[in-house]
């Protein structure tokens, strides 16, 4: 079962975390929520959520892909730290399964993640991206990246389909009536 990191950051995009949490643990992947600064964190709409634990307590090696949610404040803080820049930068490097919704694309293109990679992001974001594509949800190897909270369940989905296969994406996908 893979373990996926999700960063979150006070002002987090609530529909992003909460579905890909959600379409993710229904096919059984080991999704640890992890706190910038600790284990309260205020999304986006003033949702306080308890994160399963805080970022620096976490190994970041230990896991097999990280889930960057958007939120424009939570975005500027997760592209700020450098445990978390530095491990996605290592990631890419070895393969390792990243994905990213809304503002947190601009975050892997600032990294140079993106380099000759097809993506997407929020409509507008994408701009400097080598790239760039309007599609809802892009796979280009091991990133996945999608546009928006409108574009969540299919993000998640498609995570899925990475991640444990076709069938189970099918599978989750009729469990939720997407």
């Amino acid at each position: 079962m893979p373990k996926i990191l999700v960063p979150l950051a006070d002002g987090f995009e609530d529909i992003e975390v909460f579905a890909v949490v959600d379409i993710l643990r229904r096919a059984g992947v080991n999704v640890v929520t992890a706190g910038m600064s600790g284990n309260l964190v205020t999304s986006a709409s003033k949702v306080r959520i308890h994160a399963d634990s805080r970022l620096l307590d976490e190994d970041l090696s230990k896991f097999d892909g990280i889930v960057l949610p958007g939120g424009n404040a939570a975005v500027d803080v997760l592209g700020k730290m450098t445990t978390l820049t530095k491990t996605l930068q290592d990631f890419a490097k070895n393969g390792k399964f990243i994905a990213a919704i809304c503002a947190a694309p601009p975050i892997l293109h600032k990294l140079g993640i993106l380099d000759d990679k097809k993506a997407t992001a929020y409509p507008g974001l994408e701009k400097g991206f080598s790239r760039p594509r309007s599609d809802r949800v892009v796979v280009d190897g091991n990133i996945v990246t999608s546009q928006g909270p409108g574009t969540a369940v299919a993000f998640a989905l498609k995570i899925v389909e990475q991640l444990m296969g076709r069938e189970a994406a099918l599978r989750v996908s009729q469990q939720i009536v997407a």
